[in-house]
């Protein structure tokens, strides 16, 4: 197999190799992006507030457009999606959320295992332990709400992933890490590594809009309280449009791969069972619905997410996923809507 698979140990063994260490500009495809701080400064809030607007990158969009409706909504403002005087006014209290943060790289933070190249063939990817992150720098857009070219761009291509180097990173360090202890300390480690913060509201349901192409979480007053940027179906698996009902959720799923379900599926391929990881088709979080193979999931592509088309089922960030899953409970609603 030539897929190399490096563990907690490798990694920290190359970081203590000095020169042999890597740089970020060996990890990070593509020149550096632009990014305006004033645009990534109110991504950085509203993601704080549970308006997700995607991946944190200081740049405008469709998805900061549907958080900005979101949080207009929420807020008895009127609905323009942008960051017009009277959305900047209602977001200046929570302005205590910077932009950015600096933070000394940890060996945690630079632990695998890791996987790279990564297989695309569901055969090959049966056989691997995890289908985890391919580089510390996917790792890390992962944990702060990013990608590799945003960390890039904010820091020095030549810094290093060693330990105690400081990087700046968006803002996505929550307020609270307090997780309930009914959770398994593996998912709970999970929540860590994605910066979810333990604080979350509760949802008495959730609406799935595929004209916005988002998510809506809402009070029993139909109040609206988080909103989270979706993909949902295509020509060939639309949206099943009606009311289900969340029966649970499977943290650090496996997935059952079964090609009679895809109709991508290449002739020829059997059903496989993939092993759990943030890489793998449904991210990081199954939120199983009660109609017959459908579910509310993560994502191992979070810059896709409202711009691809899915399977039928709703995908979102693997921390919007991970988030939504703790202002759910079985037995939540869940109405998909044109």
């Amino acid at each position: 197999m030539t897929t190399a698979f490096l563990t907690k140990t490798s990694v920290l063994a190359a970081c203590l190799l000095g020169a042999a260490t890597p740089a970020f500009a060996q990890q990070a495809s593509g020149p550096p992006v632009p990014i305006d701080r004033n645009v990534l400064h109110v991504q950085v809030i509203l993601d704080h507030l549970g308006f997700g607007p995607g991946v944190l990158d200081g740049r405008g969009g469709q998805s900061l457009v549907a958080a900005l409706k979101g949080f207009q909504e929420a807020k008895g403002l009127p609905i323009t999606g942008k960051s017009d005087p009277q959305t900047m006014r209602a977001l200046y209290p929570y302005r205590a959320a910077r932009p950015t943060v600096t933070i000394a790289l940890t060996p945690d933070m630079l632990a695998g295992p890791f996987v790279n190249p990564l297989p695309k063939d569901p055969a090959k990817q049966a056989e691997l332990p995890s289908l985890g992150y391919r580089t510390v720098m996917e790792k890390l857009g992962e944990m702060f709400h990013t990608t590799p070219a945003v960390i890039m761009a904010l820091n020095a291509p030549g810094t290093r992933l060693a330990p105690g180097t400081k990087v700046v990173f968006p803002n996505a360090l929550p307020s609270s890490r307090a997780y309930d202890e009914k959770l398994t300390p593996e998912w709970r480690a999970t929540l860590t590594m994605l910066n979810v913060d333990a604080t979350q509201p509760q949802a008495d349901h959730v609406v799935v809009d595929k004209s916005d192409s988002v998510l809506r979480v809402l009070d029993k007053n139909d109040k609206l309280i988080a909103q989270f940027s979706a993909t949902m179906g295509s020509s060939h698996d639309p949206l099943p449009l009606g009311t289900w009902t969340i029966k649970g959720a499977d943290y650090n799923p496996k997935f059952h791969f079964n090609p009679a379900l895809f109709w991508d599926a290449k002739k020829g391929q059997q059903k496989e069972m993939l092993p759990p990881g943030p890489n793998g088709p449904v991210g990081v979080v199954w939120l199983d619905l009660s109609k017959p193979h459908y579910g509310i999931h993560g994502t191992p592509s979070p810059e896709t997410i409202g711009r691809a088309e899915s399977h039928g089922c709703i995908r979102l960030t693997n921390w919007d996923a991970a988030r939504l899953s703790m202002m759910v409970k079985p037995g939540t609603k869940a109405k998909f809507q044109a």
